[in-house]
């Protein structure tokens, strides 16, 4: 048995999984949409010789995202960075009001660097945090 971080590449997989367990199952473009990077979803896929199982998962500003964070920046602050740099979606106030918490200031803007398909594209908070002046 394996178990790895689902990606949109796994949809296929778990929209067969799904299918084996509910009457309206969701197809491979449900899976895919969840999981092309945005919305605070993440998943995993069990596999044997075949995907036995897959979980779904959609974070709603509970601490999750400030955990992972935290933990991110103590590993980068442990192998020696100085800094870290992360791109948001401007539109995305949430992340950038936890960005800003956690001492990151806006250091750039990257127009059209989110491709949102029919929605046009949208632009990217470019934001630094100095890691040399100790934990925050």
């Amino acid at each position: 048995m394996e178990l790895t971080a689902a990606t949109a590449a796994d949809a296929p997989d778990m929209a067969a999984v799904h299918a084996q367990a509910f009457d309206k199952p969701w197809d491979e473009a449900d899976f895919d949409a969840l999981l092309d990077g945005g919305s605070g979803v993440f998943g995993f896929v069990v596999r044997g010789e075949d995907p036995a199982g897959v979980l779904v998962c959609r974070t709603r500003r509970r601490g999750v995202g400030q955990a992972l964070m935290t933990a991110a920046l103590g590993v980068a602050r442990q192998a020696g960075a100085q800094a870290v740099f992360l791109e948001v979606d401007v539109g995305n106030s949430g992340a950038v009001a936890l960005y800003e918490r956690l001492g990151f200031h806006r250091a750039g803007l990257r127009r059209g660097y989110y491709d949102r398909g029919a929605a046009g594209r949208a632009d990217a908070l470019v934001m630094r945090l100095d890691l040399t002046s100790g934990p925050d």
